[in-house]
């Protein structure tokens, strides 16, 4: 197994940046979490980071997970275990097979890609597991979206470096905004705010990008107690976590033309990328959220938690439209980037 020389070290703080954008008189930031610089970043490289220390420790040969063909968290690990030089097997569910940039990392990384009913996928893990193991290998199961401990301590980590970031700019946030999909991300950004010797009254609010309130509380706080264990009962108070299903346009995947708009003038006017299935999709839900709940004249920290492939998705999708999109929108634009793995270069205009 190689060792990855970003992930041997703890990571660098992501930029904080003040946006032009205001609503409601409020000052908006945003955390760049997209810009950490493996894999087109993003909160499941803060998540890799953890599972590839617990992993390296292992004699591990193959990963297991699973996730959908827009998984930002299936593109990070099959780029980890290609970089480690072991081989990743992602379990996917079959009801949404179209082809999008993830989909084309994933394989371009030499993973296996298995489909099967949604409702089947437990019990196709259990069996790919036992059947490697019978092998002889030795494999290493990642939920999907990197829930559990490993994946909420990611995010106790971030919020303590965001406070590090409050302290050293003499800034303070009232509220901290994201994306909240499996719900580790928010879970380690309560528990993070929980184990602070005095915790702040700040609000951090999770925009469902997919379960309604009472499942995705659920989960949340199931991951908050497993990671707090006997702390539990003594710190969590209900009103830390607030999960809000009001914006997740009917589900996972589905957007309205108020996130593309959001989107578009993102990219337009702030020079951010942003996609339709995460961070588009919250950062519109915040913007309404605000509005909904007359917040104002306070300063919100939204965290970017990457999706960079998914948003030139939404451009080629516009393209095959005969749509406006970026592009035509802006013609005298030129939007390229570039991402370097496998040892070559690749640029996408």
């Amino acid at each position: 197994m190689q060792t990855i020389p970003f992930f041997e070290q703890e990571l660098k703080e992501t930029p904080i940046q003040k946006l032009n954008l205001k609503a409601g008189n409020n000052e908006i930031y945003i955390k760049r979490d997209d810009m950490i610089p493996f894999s087109f970043g993003g909160n499941k490289a803060r998540k890799a980071a953890e599972f590839y220390r617990d992993m390296i420790k292992t004699d591990t040969d193959v990963i297991v997970t699973y996730g959908s063909n827009s998984s930002n968290h299936c593109r990070i690990i099959a780029n980890m275990a290609s970089a480690m030089g072991i081989h990743c097997h992602v379990i996917s569910p079959e009801e949404n097979r179209t082809v999008l940039y993830n989909t084309r990392l994933v394989e371009q990384f030499g993973a296996t890609i298995e489909t099967c009913p949604v409702t089947e996928v437990s019990s196709v893990i259990d069996r790919r597991l036992a059947a490697y193991r019978n092998e002889g290998r030795h494999p290493y199961f990642i939920m999907g979206g990197g829930h559990g401990n490993l994946g909420t301590e990611a995010y106790v980590k971030a919020y303590r470096e965001i406070g590090s970031q409050e302290e050293k700019e003499q800034l303070h946030f009232d509220y901290i905004f994201h994306a909240s999909g499996t719900g580790a991300t928010q879970a380690g950004l309560v528990c993070g705010k929980l184990l602070e010797k005095i915790p702040s009254e700040r609000q951090i609010v999770g925009i469902s990008i997919a379960r309604t309130e009472e499942r995705g509380r659920e989960v949340v706080k199931e991951s908050i107690r497993d990671y707090l264990g006997e702390q539990f009962e003594t710190l969590y108070r209900e009103s830390d976590l607030i999960f809000t299903d009001h914006y997740r346009c009917d589900g996972y995947g589905n957007y309205s033309a108020d996130v593309t708009q959001t989107i578009d003038r993102m990219m337009r006017e702030e020079g951010i990328p942003m996609d339709t299935t995460y961070v588009g999709k919250a950062f519109t839900g915040m913007l309404q959220y605000l509005k909904d709940n007359r917040i104002t004249d306070q300063k919100l920290l939204f965290i970017h938690t990457g999706g960079t492939p998914l948003f030139f998705d939404r451009l080629g999708k516009e393209e095959n439209d005969n749509d406006a999109g970026i592009w035509r929108k802006y013609p005298l634009c030129y939007i390229s980037f570039s991402c370097r793995f496998n040892g070559s270069l690749l640029f996408i205009r």
